[in-house]
């Protein structure tokens, strides 16, 4: 983008699941500080325990993740009073996962990316303005990250770049969307 444009993107932003495909993004702009460091979380279908995976968002009524232990890495988790790993919701199979990567953990803790959450309508709506504005079909995982960049986009000057990562295909997903838009 830097030789194209002949500057950096105002922000980088990407779905976290487990997070490795945020941070292939963010890994190359993390020393660049006027570049911010965005991921979206799965926002589920609601606010308590069990209907999202936002180990982050501290709006839910879970209050998000705590520190603990999973599949041998400490990091942010998603449990239970008991410390027990809960149970999440997602609509994308990718993001639904009670973990963060710990390289996230600290890029949040240092306070160099930020982290917000997208619902399962919302990354719905995403996939659907991608295909229609864009003509790509996204995967409902990157889809996640669509909306959270076009509300960011009208924040900033129309000559300002923002890079969104499209990792995968939405052609699996496709399936499951006309289900939902049946429902």
């Amino acid at each position: 983008i830097l030789s194209a444009t002949g500057k950096l993107p105002r922000a980088v932003i990407a779905c976290v699941g487990g997070g490795s495909n945020a941070i292939g993004l963010f890994h190359p702009f993390i020393g660049d500080e006027g570049v911010r460091l965005i991921g979206v979380e799965a926002g589920g279908c609601g606010d308590s325990l069990g209907k999202h995976a936002a180990r982050f968002h501290s709006g839910k009524k879970s209050g998000g993740g705590r520190v603990g232990v999973l599949q041998g890495t400490m990091s942010y988790v998603l449990q239970d009073t008991n410390g027990q790993i809960a149970t999440t919701h997602s609509i994308s199979a990718g993001l639904d996962y009670s973990a963060i990567g710990p390289e996230h953990a600290f890029l949040h803790d240092s306070g160099r990316a930020e982290y917000t959450s997208a619902s399962d309508a919302e990354a719905l709506e995403g996939l659907r303005l991608c295909a229609k504005l864009e003509g790509i079909i996204p995967a409902l995982e990157t889809a996640h990250a669509i909306l959270p960049a076009i509300r960011l986009a009208r924040e900033l000057p129309p000559d300002d770049a923002i890079i969104v990562n499209l990792s995968g295909r939405g052609d699996k997903d496709v399936q499951l969307v006309a289900e939902l838009q049946h429902q």
